[in-house]
């Protein structure tokens, strides 16, 4: 991938397991040609900042989505919320929560932080690999992201 290529999905998951499915499952529907799978926190907010290993990267190529794994090492996955929602250059990308934590405090903070949804992944595979599929459908084909000239 070059600093300038278009990037449509950022897959942010440290479980090489969960993200190989979720990227299958993406791919199935010809939905992951688009995407980057970063590995931590840190990584996802450099690539999302344009900074460390990013740096250079075209800024305007924007990603349709972000999906988000909670529990990372180095920076986690609240905390890389907290700052793309902050940040008047990235809240209006759109972030979903993708984990394994159904904890009601993990999904009220994440709400108050500004995620656009919060999703527990499925277990069963067939499940999980039909819920990914929905979900890129929606977030990278179907949803009308507003437009930069507002």
């Amino acid at each position: 991938m070059t600093q300038d290529d278009i990037v449509e999905i950022v897959l942010v998951e440290d479980n090489p397991d969960d993200a190989a499915l979720t990227i299958r499952a993406l791919r199935k529907h010809n939905l992951a040609n688009r995407l980057i799978h970063l590995k931590d926190g840190a990584e996802a907010l450099d690539f999302i900042f344009g900074t460390g290993e990013y740096e250079g990267r075209n800024m305007n190529n924007v990603p349709k989505v972000i999906l988000l794994d909670l529990k990372m090492p180095k920076v986690n996955g609240m905390e890389v919320l907290q700052k793309v929602k902050a940040n008047s250059k990235t809240k209006m990308i759109p972030v979903v929560v993708l984990t394994s934590s159904a904890e009601d405090p993990d999904i009220k903070l994440c709400y108050e932080y500004g995620a656009n949804s919060y999703i527990v992944k499925p277990v069963e595979f067939e499940n999980f690999t039909q819920k990914i599929s929905e979900l890129g459908m929606y977030w990278a084909v179907l949803n009308l992201p507003p437009s930069e000239k507002h």
